[in-house]
Order: C-alpha cells, then sequence, then structure tokens
C-alpha cells in the first residue's frame, strides 16, 4: 500500500520501466527499450553501439533487480519498485544514477550522430519519447536539461536528472 506523497510519485515512475504494460518490470523491459532505441536511430543491433546498449540495458536491469526484486522471481512489481525506491534510493540517488550510467551513456552515444560526446535537445526528446514519455513532456524534459543553454545535452547533465527524477524528495 503506498501511504505517502513520496511513495505516490515513486509508483507513478513505475509506469516508466513498465514498457510493455503487463504490470512488471522484468529484463524484457528493458532490452525493449532498447531494441526500440536502435530502431529509432536506425542502428544495428550487432554494431558496437547496439552491443553497447544491450549491454546497459542488461546491467541496468541486473541492477534494478538487485535493488528491488525482493522475491528473486526476476520481475519486479509495483510494490516491489516502490518499497526498494523508498528504501533504497532515497538515501542514495547518486548510487541509483551509477546502475543507470551504462544505459544512459549507451543511449546518448546512439543518439549522438556527430560524435561530440553531447546530444541535441530535439534528439533528446526522441529518446525519451520512445522510451514512453508523452512528446509535449519529452520536449519539455529536454529543453531543461540543458542547463548551460548550448543547445546539447551531455551525460553529466542526464545522469544526475535521472536521479533526480527517480528519487524525489519527501
Amino acid at each position: 500500500m503506498v501511504s505517502s506523497e513520496y511513495e505516490r510519485r515513486i509508483a507513478a515512475r513505475f509506469a516508466t520501466f513498465d514498457q510493455d504494460g503487463n504490470g512488471y518490470i522484468d529484463r524484457e523491459d528493458f532490452s525493449g527499450a532498447a531494441k526500440k532505441l536502435l530502431t529509432e536511430f536506425a542502428v544495428a543491433a550487432r554494431s558496437d553501439k547496439g552491443q553497447a546498449l544491450y549491454g546497459g540495458a542488461e546491467a541496468f536491469w541486473q541492477g534494478m533487480a538487485g535493488i528491488a526484486d525482493r522475491d528473486g522471481d526476476q520481475r519486479i512489481d509495483r510494490e516491489e519498485f516502490v518499497n526498494g525506491a523508498v528504501k533504497r534510493l532515497r538515501d542514495n540517488p547518486e548510487g541509483f544514477a551509477e546502475i543507470a550510467r551504462p544505459f544512459l551513456h549507451a543511449a546518448l552515444d546512439l543518439a549522438d550522430t556527430d560524435g561530440d560526446g553531447a546530444v541535441t535537445v530535439e534528439d533528446t526528446a526522441r529518446v525519451l519519447r520512445i522510451l514512453g514519455v508523452p512528446e509535449d513532456i519529452a520536449r519539455s524534459v529536454a529543453a531543461a536539461l540543458d542547463t548551460d543553454g548550448d543547445g546539447r545535452v551531455g551525460e553529466t547533465e542526464i545522469v544526475p536528472a535521472f536521479a533526480r527524477y527517480f528519487t524525489v524528495p519527501e
């Protein structure tokens, strides 16, 4: 049972991970997100970038399962997610971001079409949209991630923002 405003907001984040909408977060949600990104950016799964993205997705899944899969069934239900987030993420947002870093790094690299280490705000919005964020919200979030106003978003901007989003304070 979700009992605090904090827990309610964390529960709302659950849908971001439950890519297929089956009521559970599992390995397929992470690999499915990687596949959607590869399709969107027309990158082959067997390429270096494709393999890095799938590897990042697997690392992210393993980290998430370690935090929240309390019964060991290789899937995380909403209650496990809320309890895992409340007990482990609130006190260590940087630790949570670190389990996501390989996936975030690979996703940014995939969207970095000119290879300069940053992604345009427009392509950042594309990534967010593919991961299930509604278009209008994806655009405003991508613009807000450009903290230095240079029209580009890098890993140093997105990883802390990711931690803040999933570890909302009480």
